[in-house]
């Protein structure tokens, strides 16, 4: 089994997995490599070729969690390049939705766009008490695209997801966990053994129960989350060959206001 990863790291300690996003330079942002590591990674848990009794998954270094994706890669990619690099985030995002062992976000820093997306993909999160977190898409002429639209109304409301998506508004993790978003919040440096006590807590109970209830609680609340979420794809796919969508991602780069036109 492969643990040489580029982008991540993957350690197991007794019964616990920790994945750790590994881009500390770009603020752990997801290149087309990192999606693929993550694909790897949880599809081996949903197929069983990988085995734990829970997850945690976080970020290297102190300063963010993850930045979403990775724009500086995406710049003056064409309409077939980036549906091609989509559908492995696509992918990741179903075997999330798949993933049969209990996922813990332990959110060491900022959370954008993508970023936020694997908070909501965490079956609970704890946050930094130092972290933001934002669904920015809109201001880069796109939208949410790895089942943002469907998670975050579930965990905050539709009318906060509303006011999230569309102002595309950074948020403190106060407000996170006051919306429902993360769990509990910790000192930086308290963190990780904060998730790890929890997970060791999960891992500690039984492991055929465990699975079980999880599998129950996401029927009550995700029971239509895949087909939901192409209802998202197919939205997202339509901003793709659109003129504000290579105008939201030049004028990120360019560091300028983007100047949208609905084209």
């Amino acid at each position: 089994m492969k643990e040489n990863f580029e982008t991540i790291i993957v350690d197991k300690e007794d019964h616990l997995a920790w994945v750790t996003l590994n881009r500390p330079e770009v603020a752990n942002a997801f290149n087309t490599r990192m999606a693929e590591e993550l694909l790897e990674v949880f599809g081996d848990f949903v197929s069983g070729a990988r085995q734990a009794r829970c997850i945690i998954l976080t970020g290297a270094g102190e300063r963010a969690f993850c930045a979403g994706g990775d724009l500086k890669q995406r710049h003056g990619m064409t309409d077939e390049e980036w549906y091609e690099q989509h559908v492995v985030f696509e992918d990741l995002a179903r075997a999330l939705m798949d993933c049969p062992v209990p996922i813990l976000g332990a959110i060491n820093g900022a959370a954008f766009g993508g970023g936020t997306e694997l908070t909501l993909a965490c079956d609970f999160a704890y946050a930094a008490n130092h972290a933001r977190f934002a669904l920015t898409e809109t201001t880069l002429g796109i939208m949410p695209g790895m089942a943002g639209t469907q998670y975050l109304p579930r965990a905050v409301g539709i009318r906060r997801a509303k006011e999230i998506i569309l102002t595309g508004k950074p948020f403190s993790a106060e407000q996170a966990l006051q919306w429902g978003l993360v769990n509990e919040l910790c000192e930086p440096e308290a963190l990780l053994d904060a998730v790890k006590a929890a997970a060791q807590r999960i891992a500690d109970n039984g492991p055929v129960a465990v699975r079980g209830a999880l599998r129950a609680i996401n029927n009550a609340g995700f029971a239509s989350l895949k087909e939901d979420y192409e209802v998202e794809l197919a939205s997202y796919n339509e901003t793709v060959p659109t003129q504000d969508r290579r105008e939201g991602i030049a004028a990120f780069n360019e560091k300028r206001k983007a100047k949208f036109t609905g084209y």
